[in-house]
């Protein structure tokens, strides 16, 4: 079966509106940082308020380059508002443990690290050298030196996670690998390698990584697992096999995230183009009961 009929399939009538959505250039959008001095960079550059996201602007047009202040810390970041959502859906409090298990490029870091205040702690973590790399550029720049400080970056094989460090973290975040149908949209070779059978393997990987999220999840803490994916079986269906779990599934529980755009799935939110001019992305936010 080719790229094409797979997602006729999924998605019906629908995909013709969603496919061209996935194949416009995305929108434009930044956040603005919290820790940048406003006397060193000028004002915000122009571009509309996205009121149900503090911080976050959109435009039609790219914006320039960000300055940064003496510190050399940027005065924005450019990302999808969807991101914004995922990241502030864990709800990270001041003094927390948290783990962003596949964290690179690092904007979603950068927001959890806001959020941890003077005491907390945050794990950065992606696998790929090259990512990490960029990971730990954009939190630099993003943050203070006493911030940067509560910011450990890693290398390791997240599936592994929960074994050496098992309830350890009140908040994490896993944003997985996945299909990104937007990225396989654009690159013909992809295109014409692309089979059903990838999704399959992305959502074994995608599984055992949720696993180990949620053994490395302490008592009483929140989980936030999300994909840029269209198809289900690598979101509402990973959740629903962790969920089966005779050994995770009965601690776990779904709390639906009031997001202020997207559209409700079985277990999660899905933010796609074609109706909110953000994403893809879909997320949900998952609680491990207390002792």
């Amino acid at each position: 079966m080719d790229f094409e009929t797979y997602y006729q399939g999924l998605f019906g009538p629908r995909w013709d509106a969603l496919q061209q959505a996935l194949q416009e250039p995305r929108g434009f959008a930044i956040r603005t940082n919290p820790f940048a001095d406003p006397g060193d960079v000028p004002d915000a550059p122009l571009g509309t308020a996205l009121p149900q996201l503090p911080a976050v602007r959109v435009s039609s047009a790219p914006f320039p380059p960000p300055p940064r202040d003496a510190r050399g810390l940027v005065a924005w970041y450019a990302l999808d508002p969807a991101s914004v959502l995922v990241a502030h859906a864990l709800g990270v409090a001041p003094g927390e443990r948290v783990l962003d298990l596949c964290a690179a490029p690092g904007g979603k870091s950068c927001i959890l690290a806001e959020g941890l205040g003077a005491s907390g702690a945050l794990v950065a973590n992606d696998r790929s050298a090259a990512r990490r790399a960029r990971l730990q550029r954009v939190l630099a720049e993003w943050l203070p030196g006493e911030r940067l400080a509560q910011v450990r970056v890693t290398g390791h094989d997240g599936t592994r996670w929960g074994m050496h460090e098992p309830e350890a973290y009140e908040r994490i975040l896993l944003d997985a690998p996945c299909s990104s149908e937007r990225h396989v949209l654009a690159d013909p070779r992809a295109r014409r390698q692309w089979s059903p059978a990838r999704s399959r393997q992305l959502a074994q990987r995608q599984y055992a990584l949720l696993a180990a999220a949620v053994d490395a999840l302490k008592p009483g803490g929140t989980l936030v697992y999300a994909t840029c994916a269209l198809v289900r079986d690598e979101n509402d269906g990973v959740v629903e096999r962790t969920l089966r779990s005779k050994k995770r599934g009965q601690g776990l529980s779904v709390k639906r995230v009031e997001a202020p755009f997207g559209e409700p799935t079985d277990h999660g939110t899905a933010i796609l183009p074609d109706t909110t001019g953000f994403g893809p992305m879909w997320f949900t936010r998952l609680e491990k009961r207390g002792d």
